[in-house]
């Protein structure tokens, strides 16, 4: 069997130390761009694969991050939104040898799961998606002290954690002004989970620009899922037969509004329209295609990326990001 190379291999294919070598695997600063390279073309060559476990003695990290989801199971495979977060994270992350580990936390036994794996020093930094206000693991974590991050705010933490967003609120009010232009008289909305800062904000959105006329009877709750979209309509349209608009505060959730409406016998836009917000895949497949607001997803993640591994690298404070939205207009209203 022939022999594993090591860093010794490498260096001397390098033409440099066996010292240089270890600093241009850690990333330091400190090494001119011709040994860079000449380490990096060795690594190719010898076909070096750094021994993690050595090196996490050294350097006293993992080499990895844990992104933690506060959902049931089935939401991470129903929403579009979360394969997007966590492909562009595994990416960004790949830049600096940096693993992802996705972990789930929809039930007392998955938080206790999580916990554990971060206390046992699993992990150099925590991402949060979809957290829950009230949410105990949260506190937890914190307690911890690893350096911890978020998807979107953390409801009483905001001033804590770091966090990078789409601007919920903003993104709403432009698709709510947008109904109001186009004519629509009674507009409804279906709204996110409000424990959750996306939920708030969208509909804090959507009274910006309606004022009174936000009415309790035109405003119905969700939970991100497109049968809670379903049933959140059939309840809007029994309870205002007369509404010709509505803005739903997810791509998904649209979706199932708009199935309930075609089984209602309500024409899409010519009766009621329809906008939703994300921009996700969902949007351009729904029969007719989405009239939605597009959260920069992907941009969010490298945001929530950088925040992180500016803290793992000792580089903090932080401040949170919040980048704009934009109207996009289909044929659903």
């Amino acid at each position: 069997m022939a022999k594993r190379p090591t860093i010794h291999d490498v260096a001397a294919a390098a033409g440099v130390s066996r010292g240089t070598v270890s600093r241009v695997l850690n990333d330091d600063r400190y090494v001119s761009p011709a040994a860079h390279a000449a380490v990096r073309r060795a690594i190719a060559e010898t076909g070096y694969v750094v021994n993690r476990a050595a090196r996490s003695l050294v350097t006293q990290r993992t080499g990895s991050v844990v992104m933690v989801l506060s959902e049931p199971h089935e939401k991470l495979f129903e929403d579009p939104n979360y394969s997007v977060m966590i492909r562009t994270a595994i990416k960004r992350l790949a830049e600096r040898d940096v693993s992802l580990v996705v972990m789930l936390a929809g039930d007392d036994g998955d938080r206790e799961r999580v916990l554990r794996y971060v206390r046992g020093g699993h992990a150099d930094g925590v991402f949060l998606m979809s957290t829950h206000a009230g949410d105990t693991l949260v506190d937890a974590l914190v307690e911890t002290k690893v350096p911890a991050v978020a998807q979107g705010a953390v409801i009483g933490r905001e001033t804590t954690i770091p966090y990078a967003a789409a601007d919920d609120r903003e993104g709403a009010r432009q698709m709510t002004r947008y109904l109001v232009e186009q004519g629509r008289r009674r507009i409804a909305t279906i709204t996110g989970p409000m424990d959750t800062p996306g939920g708030i904000q969208r509909l804090e959105g959507f009274a910006d620009v309606l004022g009174r006329k936000a009415s309790r009877k035109l405003i119905e709750h969700g939970d991100w899922t497109q049968l809670s979209g379903e049933s959140a309509m059939a309840r809007l349209l029994e309870r205002t037969p007369d509404l010709d608009a509505v803005f739903v505060a997810s791509d998904l959730m649209a979706a199932g509004a708009l199935s309930t409406l075609r089984a209602a016998g309500r024409r899409v836009p010519d009766d009621v329209a329809v906008g939703g917000f994300d921009d996700s895949s969902v949007a351009a497949t729904t029969h007719p295609p989405l009239t939605t607001v597009r959260q920069p997803l992907a941009e969010v993640a490298q945001e929530t990326v950088r925040l992180l591994l500016t803290l793992i690298d000792g580089g903090g404070p932080v401040e949170p990001v919040i980048l704009p939205t934009r109207l996009v207009v289909r044929e659903s209203a």
